[in-house]
């Protein structure tokens, strides 16, 4: 093969190889989504977030995550965390209020948001974030696995079982509404049709073991609920009458056949919007 030959080849590969990508440039905001195809790290202007002192009846689990972040923030050991539990009852808002409080207080933390389905990405993700000046709070939100799912080998290597590890300036928090990571009907059927019950699940359930934190978060109380909006009111300035929002708060629960922080927010962004109050 001529010399020709070989660099027509050679400016073809060059054509199809995309060029490696410009390092992100972490000043243009605190707060990031991974993206893939092709890999880059979106600025996030305005994230979808409320005050931490607006979250109600969680207040361990926001004391300890805080003080897991601080510790991270400030150079500190710190703990990848699992949130996980009741539907609704703040464990995304918590991460974001959380990253917004010690950012107010002026430590230089930026939040990346990795989707669920970009999981095998995440190797390629933290050879970015790894050769950064900056440190960085990489959040998945809703986490789980079904049987099938292989998503949760990239995963499991990243906490504490690759031979790179998790970089020194990354902490990984997660959310899930399972404890294990996959329903609890699929961990029984597997057990019960394998060779090896034991080992059936526990490659998929010690993935939630390489978590060091576990924050559970359960059904807020009817008190817990009227207090989540009252708070809201007090906060963007809505006005109504105790006993009016006691009823029609209750009315909303009963009409959406459950009661969490979410459904609080839902009745008070109606409400707000009904009293001309933008929030």
């Amino acid at each position: 093969m001529n010399d020709t030959a070989l660099n027509a080849i050679a400016a073809a590969l060059e054509r199809i190889s995309p060029a490696p990508a410009d390092p992100p440039d972490f000043s243009l905001a605190d707060a990031f989504v991974w993206q893939v195809s092709p890999d880059r790290l979106q600025p996030v202007e305005n994230v979808n977030r409320i005050d931490i002192d607006l979250l109600i009846s969680i207040d361990r689990s926001r004391d300890t995550l805080l003080e897991n972040t601080r510790q991270f923030a400030n150079g500190l050991p710190a703990n990848n965390a699992l949130l996980w539990g009741a539907r609704g009852m703040g464990k995304s808002s918590l991460v974001k209020a959380v990253h917004a409080h010690l950012t107010n207080e002026g430590h230089p933390l930026k939040l990346v948001e990795l989707h669920r389905e970009d999981l095998p990405s995440i190797g390629r993700l933290l050879n970015i974030l790894r050769g950064a000046n900056e440190r960085f709070v990489l959040y998945c939100d809703d986490l789980s696995f079904s049987h099938d799912d292989q998503h949760y080998k990239s995963l499991k290597a990243v906490l504490d079982g690759g031979i790179e590890g998790r970089p020194e300036n990354v902490v990984l928090y997660a959310t899930s509404n399972r404890r294990h990571l996959m329903p609890r009907d699929m961990i029984e059927n597997e057990r019960s049709s394998a060779i090896s019950p034991s080992e059936a699940v526990e490659e998929k359930v010690s993935l939630s073991d390489r978590f060091g934190l576990w924050l559970g978060f359960h059904a807020c109380t009817q008190d817990e609920y009227l207090e989540m909006i009252a708070g809201y009111c007090a906060s963007y300035g809505v006005e109504i009458s105790a006993a009016d929002l006691r009823a029609e708060a209750i009315e909303w629960q009963a009409t959406r056949g459950s009661r969490s922080g979410r459904v609080a927010w839902q009745y008070f962004t109606d409400l707000a919007g009904r009293r001309g109050v933008k929030i």
